[in-house]
């Protein structure tokens, strides 16, 4: 009775609205399917695989993840609420069919409250099992395809925000980069860095990815743990979460933090710590809002330029972040939740009008 307490307490804590428990015995699948907030639209979130150790922990990802993903897609300027799906099981299984359908029939249990996407442990062909059960998926074989253009481009744009911010001028021109993962979304921002005439130190774990880039954007190779010694004028973390923290704050030469990756603050206390140290930092889930615009703009049926251009809008949100930031004397990191905030409750509070056939 305490874990059922102790549920009701997080979602009051934190504004969930639904929390559904979820289980099929034939495939031994066990998921929980996190509902956050629905004033913009129906919840939009990955599905997460993941040995979880105990239910607590698997609560608190999905609770924690579902709050997130409102938050990005109000910061997007996208008519979709935010949730989040996990289910607990080794990534690597291998007879996937009958557990993602048996997820697919949960998800459509829902009635389209919940749209599922591809997240950590997950891949197109598991969002064509889901599909099988189920409409509201998105992420899949042959549609929109890899988001990594549309997110690149929205992070090249909201790094020049973050430049104009802080040296009045948007051009990225003759500024050197410390570019931390070399991945697709990584790639496409170097892309247009390069072209636009900065100058590139890049890393990653996988030294193809390296190569690749020196040969194609010229940038300079670094070791993986020397990219926070790098002097730079930026530093684009476009890998893992967590960067941002005590070893790294010291050590970092640079006076732009801006990149792809998640959850780059290890601690909101991070985010007040760069500020005293005379350095701004891009909300990560603000300036990487261009996955989840693609995928909205999968559900809308959108060209890929046309999620580009309103990926270009990433520009006008972080500058507006900033100028929240400036004006309440807050970090950039709570700037842009204050943001979110505004969005939801300016939609909430249109009041509601009677319209023929609507009832």
């Amino acid at each position: 009775a305490a874990s059922r307490m102790d549920t009701f307490n997080e979602m009051k804590r934190w504004g969930h609205e639904q929390v559904v428990f979820c289980h099929e015995p034939s495939c031994g699948y066990f998921g929980i399917i996190a509902i956050h907030d629905t004033t913009l639209g129906p919840a939009l979130g990955g599905t997460r695989v993941w040995p979880y150790k105990s239910t607590a922990e698997a609560l608190e990802d999905v609770l924690r993840l579902s709050r997130g993903m409102t938050y990005k897609s109000a910061v997007a300027g996208l008519n979709l609420g935010g949730g989040k799906a996990v289910i607990v099981a080794d990534p690597k299984r291998t007879d996937r069919e009958s557990l993602f359908r048996a997820h697919g029939r949960f998800v459509e249990t829902l009635g389209g409250r919940y749209i599922t996407a591809e997240d950590v442990g997950t891949s197109p062909q598991d969002m064509e099992f889901i599909k099988r059960e189920t409409r509201h998926v998105a992420g899949l074989l042959n549609l929109s395809g890899d988001p990594s253009p549309v997110t690149g481009y929205g992070v090249y744009m909201g790094m020049k925000a973050a430049a104009k911010a802080k040296w009045g001028k948007d051009s990225l021109s003759g500024r050197t980069i410390a570019v931390q993962g070399a991945g697709k979304v990584a790639s496409y921002l170097m892309g247009y860095l390069k072209e636009e005439g900065a100058r590139l130190y890049v890393t990653d774990i996988d030294e193809s990815r390296v190569k690749n880039a020196v040969d194609e954007f010229g940038a300079t190779a670094v070791a993986p743990d020397s990219i926070f010694d790098v002097e730079a004028d930026i530093f684009a973390p476009c890998a893992l979460g967590g960067v941002i923290n005590d070893d790294t704050l010291s050590r970092l030469k640079v006076q732009v933090i801006a990149g792809a990756a998640n959850n780059q603050l290890a601690e909101e206390r991070h985010g007040r710590e760069l500020e005293k140290r005379g350095m701004i930092y891009a909300p990560d889930y603000v300036i990487n809002g261009g996955g989840v615009i693609n995928v909205y703009g999968e559900l809308q049926g959108w060209t890929m330029e046309r999620g580009k251009r309103k990926a270009q809008e990433i520009y006008d949100t972080i500058l507006r972040v900033f100028s929240i930031a400036e004006r309440e004397g807050i970090p950039s990191y709570e700037a842009a939740d204050r943001l979110a905030e505004e969005r939801i409750r300016s939609v909430a509070a249109l009041k509601d009008m009677w319209v023929a056939g609507d009832r």
